[in-house]
């Protein structure tokens, strides 16, 4: 099994294999969208994910799915520091950081399941201070 964030990263527009029964955030899991965000190029009428807050999403995809999806994000990981995952109605955009955990847990009693997990820690802004 894939843990994958989401079905959608930036720039692909299908969210066709979602349950349709996922839940939606709670009010205070989120920022409601700036009323500028087409200025930057965001949807306004998709809820952007901020920092300081908790978001979780869970899908059961299709392998193919998951396979593109995948892809997706790995080129997003390769070409730069930054990524937006996007789902149909919320965008969470991550300026990430090194190094990247990568987790393979295989478990091959009964029914065999290959779980992978991939952890992506916060970029920060800070510098150090100056010595004199």
């Amino acid at each position: 099994m894939t843990d994958a964030p989401s079905p959608t990263a930036a720039g692909s527009d299908d969210d066709t294999d979602l349950d349709a029964d996922e839940p939606e955030p709670d009010a205070g899991d989120v920022d409601e969208p700036k009323p500028d965000a087409s200025d930057d190029g965001d949807d306004p009428d998709r809820t952007v994910i901020r920092s300081g807050r908790e978001f979780e999403r869970e899908y059961r995809l299709r392998a193919e799915e998951a396979g593109r999806f995948l892809v997706d994000l790995g080129e997003q990981l390769r070409d730069g520091d930054e990524l937006t995952i996007v789902g149909e109605e919320w965008e969470l955009p991550f300026a990430f950081g090194e190094p990247v955990s990568l987790d393979l847990d295989y478990d091959g009693v009964g029914d065999p399941e290959l779980e992978i997990e991939i952890e992506l820690p916060g970029r920060t802004d800070e510098t150090a201070p100056d010595v004199e």
